[in-house]
């Protein structure tokens, strides 16, 4: 344990810095695991208020739209109001939420209470970002989003086993009830331990500079820019603040950035078979290996876990490459992580043994968690700072749009492509056939990730981060 903690304040740049790394993980950690709680005590509330699985799948659906509709108005609330407060306040708006859930009398009232959840929970990816971005610079941004994203999935998983466990030893309602103490305690220890940074990047927390290989200053993105002749596109260099910019004109000219566009592609399609694959996972595994729902469960886990693995290697990867001049290091490693996960997961679905698929399936899902770290410090290194929050903000919402068809794309290919008297509604065996082609032929979207990434981001990605170096010290002398 002593060894682990260690490691990560080795990776996180000091105890200091581990502090906040764990405090923003935590907040995505809290806005994942309480998306799930529906999920997990799904059974229970079914019978509990007489509802079906359309209705299940309505709630988890609500909460997700009204996050994607509320993102927009919390970005432009990040980059203009103070972010520790706003995304304490919205930590108690999506605890309250589950504290009334928990209290439901009606399926109408557990609807309300996961909108209310959902715009709670449309607060956290900007604001995380943005404040990501003021507190640690360029050159640590891969490992600390790798850290931050770990924590992220990790709740997410938490949530969903420790919410079925409550519901098992005590009632669907003691799991609402009980994840929201540490969501309130949260909400506290980011009011008093989190710092409001300075915007434009000068409020970046010391590292020590007997830690890590890579320190806060080793390496400046202005420098190497500059070194390798890199022009900024004058036709998108900011000449004054863009705090007070709308929020229309601010949606224009984000997507007006063409890496930046490209990456929210890329994202987008990356979280899409994540998506698609989440939901039937356990459907496949116990239909593909004849298992039970337990080991199902549990292999589950063990494919979350490299999901895990991914993210902690791909960010400070990323890093060591752009301090040895590799200007596009992180659309590459991002693109080169797609691709290892096609690679891996080709072979996995084809292979008949779990012994040889389960290796597989861990080594896929490394690939497609890795490429979240890159692409997330990537798209704050070719945004000018007072435009983080609704940057992320609009990927946020068009990600989520996208990702919401998943589940329903992934099931209509995997019956279109079941053979005859191939059964999905049996629990044995039912569907695994065309749920393992839904998967193989859905690995189309992320092959097109890669070559997005790897083809055309690396080549646009080092002017554009030009042009935002250049508006940055544009604004300020202004």
């Amino acid at each position: 344990m002593a060894t682990l903690l260690q490691r990560l304040r080795e990776t996180a740049g000091g105890p200091g810095r581990l502090r906040v790394v764990v405090l923003l993980a935590a907040a995505l950690s809290s806005a994942a695991g309480v998306q799930t709680i529906a999920a997990a005590v799904a059974p229970d509330l079914k019978q509990a208020l007489g509802i079906d699985n359309v209705q299940i799948g309505l709630l988890v659906t609500a909460a997700s739209l009204m996050g994607a509709a509320t993102t927009l108005p919390f970005g432009l609330l990040a980059d203009r109001v103070p972010r520790v407060r706003l995304l304490a306040g919205c930590v108690v708006l999506w605890s309250t939420a589950i504290v009334i859930e928990g209290s439901a009398q009606s399926y109408g009232m557990v609807l309300a209470a996961q909108l209310l959840l959902g715009a709670g929970i449309g607060a956290a990816t900007p604001v995380v970002a943005s404040l990501t971005g003021d507190l640690f610079p360029p050159a640590d941004r891969g490992r600390v989003f790798g850290l931050i994203l770990a924590g992220e999935f990790a709740g997410a998983a938490v949530g969903l086993l420790v919410a079925g466990e409550i519901a098992a030893l005590w009632s669907w309602r003691g799991s609402f009830w009980l994840l929201a103490i540490p969501s309130l305690l949260l909400a506290v220890l980011l009011l008093r331990l989190l710092p409001e940074p300075v915007r434009g990047g000068m409020g970046e927390l010391p590292a020590p500079v007997e830690v890590g290989e890579i320190r806060s200053g080793t390496v400046s993105l202005a420098q190497l820019t500059t070194d390798a002749g890199v022009e900024p596109n004058p036709a998108l260099v900011l000449t004054e603040d863009p705090t007070n910019k709308s929020l229309r004109w601010a949606v224009r000219y984000v997507l007006s950035i063409r890496s930046n566009v490209l990456l929210i592609v890329a994202s987008a399609l990356a979280y899409y078979y994540t998506a698609g694959m989440q939901t039937f996972a356990v459907v496949f595994l116990r239909g593909r290996f004849d298992l039970g729902q337990g080991i199902a469960t549990a292999l589950l886990v063990v494919i979350g876990l490299g999901v895990i693995t991914g993210t902690l290697v791909t960010g400070p990867l990323s890093d060591r490459f752009i301090a040895r001049g590799r200007i596009a290091a992180r659309p590459i490693a991002g693109g080169l992580s797609c691709l290892a996960a096609v690679i891996f997961f080709v072979p996995g679905f084809f292979a008949v043994s779990l012994a040889i698929s389960l290796p597989l399936f861990f080594l896929g899902s490394a690939g497609i968690g890795g490429a979240n770290p890159p692409l997330d410090a990537a798209r704050l290194d070719i945004m000018h700072s007072r435009l983080w929050g609704r940057a992320e903000s609009v990927r946020n919402f068009l990600q989520t749009l996208l990702k919401s068809s998943a589940p329903l794309v992934f099931g209509w290919l995997s019956g279109v492509l079941s053979p005859a008297g191939d059964n999905p509604d049996q629990v044995q065996g039912g569907g695994a056939i065309g749920l393992d082609r839904a998967f193989l032929v859905m690995l189309v979207v992320l092959a097109v990730a890669a070559g997005i990434l790897l083809l055309a981001a690396r080549r646009w990605y080092p002017r554009d981060v030009a042009t935002a170096i250049a508006s940055e010290r544009a604004t300020r002398a202004g």
